[in-house]
């Protein structure tokens, strides 16, 4: 038996017993990249973290657009758009088929929906193609019947507490 307690770690770790390109691209270039861009989304994007944080049900005033903000967006923006159009093969998600990325990359598809923080061409697309793909439905349909919500400051800090809704 083994505890892995960090998500990153967690996904190399069913990467290992899952058949090959069943979570990262088979591809080994596209491999790389996707870990890449997936690395990128686990440890950054500090701006958007910070001003539009996870609420899968919720649908916020877009926040006041800091130099931090843009940029995360701005960044998002292009990595989405190059990840479709060089490794999309055609397919709805970042790499084609769905991966590793994509499951990473989810609760900030979420966040720019909650925030009603600006997409184009091939990044709306694929933002479409998250929120309607059936296993984000079903998610999602979950989420909608938590009874307990996680409270934030209004600097977008959790206050550490779950408390039931109402």
């Amino acid at each position: 038996d083994v505890t892995v307690w960090e998500s990153l770690a967690i996904t190399e770790w069913i990467a290992d017993w899952a058949p090959t390109g069943e979570v990262w691209p088979e591809d080994a270039a596209k491999r790389a990249i996707a870990r890449a861009v997936t690395s990128e989304m686990h440890a950054g994007f500090p701006a958007l973290r910070k001003a539009c944080p996870m609420d899968i049900r919720g649908r916020e005033t877009t926040p006041e657009m800091t130099e931090g903000l843009e940029a995360d967006i701005a960044r998002i923006q292009t990595m989405w758009d190059q990840m479709r159009t060089e490794h999309g093969d055609g397919g709805p998600y970042l790499f084609g088929k769905w991966s590793a990325a994509d499951a990473f990359y989810t609760p900030v598809v979420t966040r720019f929906r909650t925030y009603g923080l600006p997409l184009t061409g091939a990044a709306a697309e694929y933002s479409t193609a998250i929120l309607e793909d059936p296993v984000f439905l079903e998610l999602e349909k979950q989420a909608e019947a938590e009874p307990w919500w996680i409270k934030y400051t209004a600097d977008g800090r959790s206050s550490g507490y779950l408390k039931p809704e109402g």
